[in-house]
């Protein structure tokens, strides 16, 4: 069996909140990449601007689709635009190399077409995201110009059947060797289209929870993904750089225990509970553990939810910030939890940190009922220091009939209790 390795899809470090996709709900991100050749629809006679949108995921054989689109037209030097949510490794790979072959000038936009009017003419906005894989894509151009509007967002590449719950999923030591060789080929391409280590190092970090990171234009210019300035990139060395970590200080790694088995059901004080434990990370840097439980609520429609974390700081004398807000993401749906006081542990550098609410049941039935549905955790603090956690289901649809069933048995031997009036 061959497994294949994705740039996942998921943005933001410790200190941005990540912000919704430009183009969140175009199925045309989602489809397969499409290449379409467009012409400026301002009037310009002989002198139109031409380029080539190329919108979609990037599958396997998508460098094939390009090769036979190339066939038909002159695609020597022209631009091309790329809006995509990134893809398959080897074959964001074997894209680039074909699009190098052809000395084409790379950018970051969305192509629109003008309804109405007669031939291929469309307009090519800057506001447009390049994602994961698509930004090794984007290095392949013999220029590369990223728009002031533009996005371009990195993480890890990841074994595409355990990208949506990483955290639970196991693997073998076959999966280790494919994935350690795949970063060596994404190493080598980035080199051999004068891209920077750098790269490579940043989208490493990004662990499958966390959102994608969003790149800076320093950083691209940098990582020479933005070579607009550059009368010619290609006969300059690399440029290698060592980025600055995400943190500093020494960060003792901290039990995670139940992340690898996905949800559970525990009991405390006789309530049973679904219980998950997820590592607190930040560009990939473990600083702590957060546990998150669902368990019976007051009414029959709704379910108390509880978080706890345990956070340390790169300094061993000083604890981190209090947190001031905790919110539970589900769909376009948002819970914000009330922070409960945490008495002191009296470990140095560590804070513990507790918030709880009340979600619909209907939200928590829908979430364990999908295969591939997930949640965001996200927590701020006072200094505007933010952290943003996608957690998986894995093992809710096993466990959670078993916390409805006990939930509803509880509230029927409660009201049996009760007076009758």
């Amino acid at each position: 069996m061959v497994r294949r390795l994705t740039g996942a899809v998921a943005l933001a470090c410790l200190f941005a909140v990540f912000s919704a996709p430009v183009a969140e709900g175009d199925p045309a991100r989602t489809a397969p990449m499409q290449f379409v050749l467009r012409q400026d629809a301002t009037p310009c006679a002989d002198t139109c601007r031409r380029w080539v949108s190329a919108t979609g995921m990037i599958r396997p054989d998508t460098v094939r689709d390009f090769e036979a689109f190339a066939g038909k037209h002159d695609l020597r030097g022209l631009t091309l635009a790329l809006n995509s949510e990134g893809g398959s490794v080897h074959g964001a790979i074997a894209l680039g190399r074909a699009i190098r072959r052809l000395d084409m000038t790379t950018t970051v936009g969305r192509t629109i077409e003008n309804s109405g009017k007669t031939g291929a003419t469309a307009t090519l906005l800057p506001r447009a995201d390049c994602e994961s894989m698509c930004a090794f894509v984007l290095l392949s151009g013999s220029k590369r110009i990223v728009p002031d509007e533009a996005r371009v967002r990195v993480h890890q590449i990841w074994l595409g059947d355990r990208r949506d719950d990483a955290a639970a999923a196991t693997y073998s030591a076959e999966d280790l060797v494919l994935v350690q060789r795949d970063i060596g080929r994404i190493a080598q391409y980035t080199i051999e289209m004068g891209g920077t280590v750098e790269l490579l190092e940043v989208s490493l970090r990004i662990p499958p929870w966390e959102p994608m990171r969003s790149l800076t234009r320093e950083e691209m210019r940098r990582m020479r993904l933005d070579t607009g300035d550059v009368a010619d990139p290609r006969p300059e060395p690399p440029l290698v750089t060592n980025a600055a970590p995400a943190t500093t200080g020494s960060l003792r790694r901290m039990s995670t225990g139940g992340a690898r088995a996905g949800w559970a059901m525990s009991e405390r004080a006789g309530r049973v509970a679904l219980m998950r434990r997820h590592p607190l990370t930040v560009e990939g840097e473990d600083f702590g553990s957060f546990d998150l439980t669902f368990s019976c609520g007051d009414k029959p429609n709704e379910y108390r939810v509880s978080y706890s974390e345990s956070r340390r700081s790169g300094d061993d004398k000083a604890a981190p910030q209090p947190l001031k807000d905790v919110h539970l993401r589900l769909g376009y749906k948002t819970v914000v939890l009330a922070l409960t006081p945490v008495p002191p542990n009296g470990e140095p550098g560590e804070r513990a940190s507790s918030a709880s609410g009340v979600v619909p049941a209907a939200m928590i039935s829908g979430f364990a009922s999908s295969a591939s549905r997930s949640l965001m955790i996200e927590t701020t603090t006072p200094d505007g220091a933010s952290t943003s956690i996608r957690i998986g289901n894995t093992g809710a649809a096993q466990h959670f009939p078993q916390l409805a069933t006990s939930c509803a048995q509880a509230r029927i031997e409660h009201a049996g209790l009760q007076p009758k009036k």
